[in-house]
Protein backbone atom coordinates (compact mmCIF):
# COMPACT_ATOMS: atom_id res chain seq x y z
CA UNK A 1 0.00 0.00 0.00
CA UNK A 2 1.51 3.00 -0.58
CA UNK A 3 2.26 6.02 2.13
CA UNK A 4 1.01 9.28 1.99
CA UNK A 5 3.03 11.60 3.51
CA UNK A 6 1.69 15.12 4.81
CA UNK A 7 4.64 17.60 4.47
CA UNK A 8 6.00 21.65 4.42
CA UNK A 9 8.64 21.35 2.00
CA UNK A 10 7.76 19.94 -1.48
CA UNK A 11 9.32 16.96 -2.95
CA UNK A 12 7.56 15.66 -6.30
CA UNK A 13 9.25 12.92 -6.31
CA UNK A 14 9.08 11.33 -3.24
CA UNK A 15 5.03 12.34 -3.49
CA UNK A 16 5.17 14.59 -0.97
CA UNK A 17 1.27 16.18 -0.63
CA UNK A 18 2.54 19.85 0.77
CA UNK A 19 0.56 22.02 2.65
CA UNK A 20 -0.40 25.31 1.27
CA UNK A 21 1.66 28.70 2.17
CA UNK A 22 -2.17 30.19 3.45
CA UNK A 23 -5.27 28.13 4.20
CA UNK A 24 -7.12 30.58 1.74
CA UNK A 25 -5.49 28.99 -1.52
CA UNK A 26 -8.36 26.60 -0.67
CA UNK A 27 -10.91 29.24 -1.41
CA UNK A 28 -9.35 31.20 -4.21
CA UNK A 29 -9.57 31.11 -7.79
CA UNK A 30 -6.93 31.41 -10.09
CA UNK A 31 -7.16 34.31 -12.56
CA UNK A 32 -8.39 33.05 -15.98
CA UNK A 33 -6.80 36.00 -17.55
CA UNK A 34 -5.83 38.93 -15.92
CA UNK A 35 -6.92 39.83 -12.64
CA UNK A 36 -9.80 37.70 -13.68
CA UNK A 37 -11.17 34.87 -12.05
CA UNK A 38 -14.26 32.33 -12.58
CA UNK A 39 -16.20 34.02 -10.25
CA UNK A 40 -16.34 37.00 -12.20
CA UNK A 41 -16.68 35.77 -15.36
CA UNK A 42 -20.04 33.71 -13.94
CA UNK A 43 -21.21 37.04 -12.09
CA UNK A 44 -21.24 38.87 -15.95
CA UNK A 45 -22.67 35.70 -17.70
CA UNK A 46 -25.54 35.09 -15.30
CA UNK A 47 -26.04 39.03 -15.91
CA UNK A 48 -25.97 38.56 -19.40
CA UNK A 49 -28.42 36.08 -19.24
CA UNK A 50 -30.89 37.30 -17.50
CA UNK A 51 -31.21 40.68 -19.67
CA UNK A 52 -31.33 37.93 -22.54
CA UNK A 53 -34.25 36.36 -21.21
CA UNK A 54 -35.77 39.27 -20.65
CA UNK A 55 -34.94 41.25 -23.51
CA UNK A 56 -36.04 38.03 -26.29
CA UNK A 57 -39.21 37.53 -24.27
CA UNK A 58 -40.17 41.22 -24.78
CA UNK A 59 -37.91 42.27 -27.61
CA UNK A 60 -41.65 41.57 -30.09
CA UNK A 61 -44.82 42.07 -28.36
CA UNK A 62 -47.23 39.47 -29.80
CA UNK A 63 -51.28 38.93 -29.68
CA UNK A 64 -50.16 35.52 -29.01
CA UNK A 65 -47.01 35.10 -27.41
CA UNK A 66 -44.57 32.37 -27.65
CA UNK A 67 -44.20 29.54 -24.91
CA UNK A 68 -40.80 31.16 -24.05
CA UNK A 69 -42.71 34.66 -23.72
CA UNK A 70 -45.68 32.92 -21.60
CA UNK A 71 -42.90 31.34 -19.40
CA UNK A 72 -40.98 34.83 -18.73
CA UNK A 73 -44.40 36.50 -18.25
CA UNK A 74 -45.60 34.31 -15.61
CA UNK A 75 -42.32 34.94 -13.94
CA UNK A 76 -42.59 38.48 -13.75
CA UNK A 77 -45.76 38.25 -13.01
CA UNK A 78 -45.01 36.38 -10.10
CA UNK A 79 -42.52 38.70 -8.85
CA UNK A 80 -44.56 41.79 -9.29
CA UNK A 81 -47.85 40.92 -8.41
CA UNK A 82 -47.36 38.36 -5.73
CA UNK A 83 -44.02 39.79 -4.43
CA UNK A 84 -43.53 43.35 -5.26
CA UNK A 85 -47.32 44.27 -4.77
CA UNK A 86 -48.96 41.46 -2.71
CA UNK A 87 -46.19 42.08 -0.11
CA UNK A 88 -44.92 45.27 -0.06
CA UNK A 89 -49.25 46.51 -0.67
CA UNK A 90 -49.90 49.99 -2.17
CA UNK A 91 -46.41 51.42 -3.73
CA UNK A 92 -44.59 48.04 -4.37
CA UNK A 93 -44.68 48.15 -7.65
CA UNK A 94 -42.15 50.47 -7.63
CA UNK A 95 -39.75 48.13 -6.55
CA UNK A 96 -40.71 45.07 -8.63
CA UNK A 97 -38.08 46.11 -10.91
CA UNK A 98 -35.35 45.19 -8.27
CA UNK A 99 -37.18 42.21 -7.13
CA UNK A 100 -37.17 41.08 -10.45
CA UNK A 101 -33.32 41.14 -11.30
CA UNK A 102 -32.46 40.39 -8.02
CA UNK A 103 -34.69 36.84 -8.48
CA UNK A 104 -33.90 36.08 -11.62
CA UNK A 105 -29.86 36.96 -11.01
CA UNK A 106 -30.06 34.48 -7.87
CA UNK A 107 -32.15 32.24 -9.98
CA UNK A 108 -29.62 31.61 -12.67
CA UNK A 109 -26.90 31.98 -10.44
CA UNK A 110 -28.14 29.02 -8.07
CA UNK A 111 -29.17 26.63 -10.96
CA UNK A 112 -24.94 26.97 -12.24
CA UNK A 113 -24.09 24.70 -9.38
CA UNK A 114 -26.24 22.11 -11.46
CA UNK A 115 -24.99 22.71 -14.57
CA UNK A 116 -22.29 20.84 -16.10
CA UNK A 117 -18.51 22.26 -16.48
CA UNK A 118 -19.88 24.89 -14.55
CA UNK A 119 -20.91 23.13 -11.04
CA UNK A 120 -20.39 26.14 -9.30
CA UNK A 121 -23.58 28.37 -7.73
CA UNK A 122 -23.11 31.88 -7.50
CA UNK A 123 -24.99 31.85 -3.71
CA UNK A 124 -22.24 29.46 -2.39
CA UNK A 125 -19.40 32.53 -2.78
CA UNK A 126 -20.61 34.47 0.70
CA UNK A 127 -19.65 37.96 -0.83
CA UNK A 128 -22.21 37.40 -3.06
CA UNK A 129 -25.51 37.29 -1.02
CA UNK A 130 -23.68 39.05 1.40
CA UNK A 131 -23.39 42.16 -1.31
CA UNK A 132 -26.85 41.53 -1.99
CA UNK A 133 -28.41 41.86 1.18
CA UNK A 134 -26.36 44.61 1.90
CA UNK A 135 -28.03 45.98 -1.37
CA UNK A 136 -31.59 45.28 -0.01
CA UNK A 137 -30.99 46.84 3.56
CA UNK A 138 -29.90 49.80 1.67
CA UNK A 139 -33.29 49.98 -0.04
CA UNK A 140 -34.48 49.11 2.80
CA UNK A 141 -33.55 51.69 5.12
CA UNK A 142 -33.80 54.66 2.49
CA UNK A 143 -37.44 53.44 2.02
CA UNK A 144 -37.97 54.26 5.69
CA UNK A 145 -36.62 57.60 5.70
CA UNK A 146 -38.30 58.59 2.40
CA UNK A 147 -41.24 57.52 4.16
CA UNK A 148 -40.80 58.76 7.64
CA UNK A 149 -38.00 60.98 7.96
CA UNK A 150 -35.86 61.08 10.53
CA UNK A 151 -37.69 59.63 13.16
CA UNK A 152 -37.90 56.46 11.00
CA UNK A 153 -34.68 55.58 13.17
CA UNK A 154 -36.72 55.56 16.46
CA UNK A 155 -39.66 53.72 15.40
CA UNK A 156 -37.09 50.90 13.94
CA UNK A 157 -35.93 50.74 17.57
CA UNK A 158 -38.83 51.29 19.88
CA UNK A 159 -41.62 50.63 18.31
CA UNK A 160 -44.97 52.09 19.26
CA UNK A 161 -46.82 50.63 22.21
CA UNK A 162 -43.40 49.88 24.17
CA UNK A 163 -43.27 50.48 28.00
CA UNK A 164 -41.08 53.33 29.20
CA UNK A 165 -39.20 51.46 31.80
CA UNK A 166 -38.40 48.59 28.72
CA UNK A 167 -37.54 50.99 26.00
CA UNK A 168 -33.61 50.82 27.00
CA UNK A 169 -33.68 46.91 26.36
CA UNK A 170 -36.27 46.64 23.74
CA UNK A 171 -33.71 49.37 21.83
CA UNK A 172 -30.57 47.22 22.08
CA UNK A 173 -32.75 43.77 21.20
CA UNK A 174 -33.86 45.69 17.59
CA UNK A 175 -30.72 47.38 17.06
CA UNK A 176 -28.93 43.97 17.18
CA UNK A 177 -31.79 41.99 15.54
CA UNK A 178 -32.57 44.40 12.81
CA UNK A 179 -29.97 46.64 11.88
CA UNK A 180 -27.04 44.37 12.82
CA UNK A 181 -27.75 40.73 12.23
CA UNK A 182 -30.65 41.38 9.86
CA UNK A 183 -28.52 41.92 6.19
CA UNK A 184 -25.95 38.85 7.79
CA UNK A 185 -29.19 36.69 8.13
CA UNK A 186 -30.42 37.03 5.03
CA UNK A 187 -27.28 36.17 3.32
CA UNK A 188 -26.48 33.50 5.85
CA UNK A 189 -29.45 31.69 4.91
CA UNK A 190 -28.78 31.40 1.04
CA UNK A 191 -25.76 30.91 1.73
CA UNK A 192 -25.52 28.23 3.79
CA UNK A 193 -27.88 26.39 2.06
CA UNK A 194 -26.18 26.30 -0.89
CA UNK A 195 -23.46 25.06 0.18
CA UNK A 196 -24.39 22.41 2.18
CA UNK A 197 -26.64 20.73 -0.86
CA UNK A 198 -23.58 21.40 -3.31
CA UNK A 199 -21.22 19.55 -0.85
CA UNK A 200 -23.36 16.59 -0.32
CA UNK A 201 -24.14 16.63 -3.93
CA UNK A 202 -20.33 16.61 -4.95
CA UNK A 203 -19.27 14.53 -2.53
CA UNK A 204 -22.54 11.27 -3.35
CA UNK A 205 -21.73 11.44 -7.41
CA UNK A 206 -17.61 11.93 -6.74
CA UNK A 207 -17.93 8.64 -4.44
CA UNK A 208 -19.97 7.02 -6.72
CA UNK A 209 -18.15 7.42 -9.83
CA UNK A 210 -14.90 6.69 -8.16
CA UNK A 211 -16.15 3.15 -6.81
CA UNK A 212 -17.76 2.54 -10.44
CA UNK A 213 -14.52 3.67 -12.03
CA UNK A 214 -12.27 1.49 -9.38
CA UNK A 215 -14.27 -1.88 -9.35
CA UNK A 216 -11.14 -3.61 -10.14
CA UNK A 217 -9.48 -2.71 -7.21
CA UNK A 218 -12.00 -2.48 -4.65
CA UNK A 219 -14.26 -5.12 -5.10
CA UNK A 220 -18.01 -5.61 -7.06
CA UNK A 221 -19.61 -5.47 -4.19
CA UNK A 222 -18.15 -2.02 -2.97
CA UNK A 223 -16.95 -0.71 -6.30
CA UNK A 224 -20.54 -1.98 -8.23
CA UNK A 225 -23.21 -2.38 -6.24
CA UNK A 226 -22.48 0.42 -3.16
CA UNK A 227 -21.13 2.64 -5.97
CA UNK A 228 -24.42 2.41 -7.86
CA UNK A 229 -26.71 3.20 -4.99
CA UNK A 230 -24.23 6.04 -4.15
CA UNK A 231 -24.70 7.85 -7.32
CA UNK A 232 -28.60 6.89 -7.70
CA UNK A 233 -29.15 8.65 -4.12
CA UNK A 234 -26.81 11.46 -5.72
CA UNK A 235 -29.31 11.96 -8.73
CA UNK A 236 -32.11 11.99 -6.13
CA UNK A 237 -30.42 14.62 -4.48
CA UNK A 238 -29.46 16.41 -7.59
CA UNK A 239 -33.27 16.37 -8.61
CA UNK A 240 -34.11 17.96 -5.13
CA UNK A 241 -31.11 20.76 -5.28
CA UNK A 242 -32.84 21.65 -8.29
CA UNK A 243 -35.99 22.69 -6.59
CA UNK A 244 -33.85 24.24 -3.35
CA UNK A 245 -32.21 26.31 -6.16
CA UNK A 246 -35.40 27.42 -7.00
CA UNK A 247 -36.62 28.26 -3.84
CA UNK A 248 -34.01 29.84 -1.96
CA UNK A 249 -34.41 32.39 -4.91
CA UNK A 250 -37.64 33.10 -4.27
CA UNK A 251 -37.47 32.91 -0.15
CA UNK A 252 -34.35 35.37 -0.69
CA UNK A 253 -36.54 38.16 -2.82
CA UNK A 254 -39.52 37.75 -0.77
CA UNK A 255 -37.83 38.37 2.69
CA UNK A 256 -36.28 41.56 0.48
CA UNK A 257 -39.96 42.58 0.29
CA UNK A 258 -40.96 41.68 3.28
CA UNK A 259 -38.16 44.15 4.67
CA UNK A 260 -38.99 46.79 2.50
CA UNK A 261 -42.35 46.58 3.29
CA UNK A 262 -41.50 47.39 7.06
CA UNK A 263 -40.10 50.39 6.14
CA UNK A 264 -42.93 51.70 3.34
CA UNK A 265 -46.13 50.61 5.64
CA UNK A 266 -44.82 50.41 9.01
CA UNK A 267 -48.42 50.43 10.84
CA UNK A 268 -48.71 46.91 9.30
Amino acid sequence: MEQVVLAFECDAQAQVICTPASILEFFEFAPIFGNVNKVMVFLLLSALIVIGLLYFAYRKPRLVPSRFGVAIDSVVSLVRDDIAVGVIGPGGEKFAPYLLSLFLFLLVGNLFGLTPFINFPLGARMAIPMFLALVTYLIFVIAGIAKQGLGYFGHLLWPPGVPLLLKPLIGVIEFVSTILVRPFSLAVRLFANLVAGHTMLSLLLGTGIYFMANIGDIGVVKGGIVGLLWFVFGMAIYLIEILVAILQAYIFTLLSAVYIQTSVHPEH
